[in-house]
């Protein structure tokens, strides 16, 4: 559908995000091949990752939720694998992200902030200063031994009271991480393992040409809008964690040149610009758990406007005081949030428990609970579980039960 008015609905403004997302589609068929899935990524730009393993590692799901199952192996080969078929690297993103290998060359004007005392931690900077003896002994244990984990490194230190109790090495190791001297070879048990980038990202990425700061910042904008269809200028700096200063320089030029236009979208109180290669489908109804680290969601502000669905992760609220639970994950449905469910994965008894089901209240609980109990049995055989178990949670979960025992 062409989009010649400068003015959107609400409902117009989700199909295009969602879209723009891959989240339009409903290609979620068989087995995913690795085409599918560069496809979904190609749509985010990148995975978010985090440490939480309840259900799966949150940087799986957001391809599950676009291209259906597929062997987490297919992921891992091109993501940990120091094999030839790598497509993807690690850096600081959206918080600690994989992305394509296409965009290291738009990464190193972080890496050289980094290196300045500029960087996502600045405290690095500054222990790399009062122990460049120290800093310099670790980059030289990974150039002579190769692949390095913490407890790899000959004085790997003690414990200290600041940076999350990290050990001496492990400071060293991410300042060296920040400033692109190391990069992550790999993860086992999802810590991170050390080696110098020519011996993990292809020569011929390595050799491609760096970018002025602010040439890869605007292209990372533009990249934002694509990927976000449309946004605010928030969502936009947001989306790759832009520094203010940076954004300010670029995005006017990028509205100047066309490649943004700004919009007027029903309800929103910021300003929305519309990225030129958008699209607005007729329909957006494909159905999908999506993570709390998902982009659709990512950006708290965002999903309120988009979705009148305020959503805040609640791992680090105490049980008693948790209003929808542990690990929540929004349930996307004809274009909406229809529902949240806080799932688990009981691996070891092969169970995907529901541990609590809320509906949203534009949603129509039969409907709902019937597309949801597709999503959670798709999800338990894409995870190996062999059954979803439904607690009584939460005001979806009687009829939720009652859709899963229909599967």
């Amino acid at each position: 559908m062409p989009l010649g008015s400068n003015t959107l609905s609400n409902a117009e403004a989700r199909r295009i995000a969602l879209a723009a997302q891959g989240l339009a589609r409903a290609r979620r068929d068989g087995n995913a091949n690795w085409t599918r899935i560069e496809r979904a990524i190609a749509d985010m730009e990148l995975l978010q990752i985090d440490s939480v393993n309840v259900l799966v590692r949150s940087h799986y799901l957001p391809v599950f939720s676009r291209a259906g199952p597929y062997g987490h192996a297919t992921l891992d080969q091109r993501t940990f694998s120091r094999r030839k078929q790598r497509r993807m690297f690690e850096y600081w993103a959206h918080e600690a992200s994989l992305l394509p290998l296409e965009l290291h060359p738009l990464m190193r004007w972080r890496m050289a902030r980094a290196k300045g005392g500029n960087g996502v931690y600045s405290h690095l900077a500054r222990f790399a200063r009062d122990n460049r003896t120290y800093v310099k002994s670790v980059l030289d244990h990974v150039r002579t031994n190769g692949a390095t984990a913490v407890s790899d490194l000959t004085d790997p230190g003690g414990r200290t009271g600041h940076w999350w109790g990290w050990k001496k090495g492990k400071i060293a190791l991410e300042y060296l991480f920040d400033i692109g001297a190391v990069t992550a070879a790999t993860r086992i048990n999802f810590e991170r393992i050390y080696d110098l980038p020519e011996r993990v990202i292809p020569r011929d990425i390595l050799d491609l040409p760096t970018p002025t700061e602010t040439d890869a910042i605007r292209r990372l904008i533009d990249m934002s809008g694509r990927a976000l269809g449309v946004a605010s200028e928030t969502d936009l700096r947001d989306y790759f964690r832009l520094p203010v200063d940076g954004f300010k320089k670029a995005f006017p030029e990028l509205v100047e040149a066309g490649r943004l236009k700004p919009v007027t979208v029903e309800g929103w109180k910021p300003k929305a610009f519309l990225h030129v290669e958008s699209k607005l489908p007729r329909k957006a109804d494909a159905s999908a758990l999506l993570s709390p680290f998902d982009p659709v969601v990512w950006e708290r502000s965002r999903a309120e406007r988009l979705f009148q669905f305020r959503y805040r992760i609640e791992i680090y609220t105490p049980a008693d005081k948790r209003t929808f639970g542990y690990y929540v994950l929004p349930f996307l449905h004809g274009g909406k949030i229809a529902a949240r469910v806080c799932l688990k994965a009981a691996r070891a008894d092969g169970a995907l428990r529901v541990n609590t089901a809320h509906r949203e209240s534009h949603a129509d609980a039969g409907e709902t609970a019937a597309a949801l109990a597709s999503e959670l049995t798709l999800m338990a055989r894409w995870l190996g579980l062999e059954r979803v178990e439904s607690g009584d949670r939460g005001d979806l979960a009687a009829i939720l039960k009652q859709a899963l025992a229909r599967q």
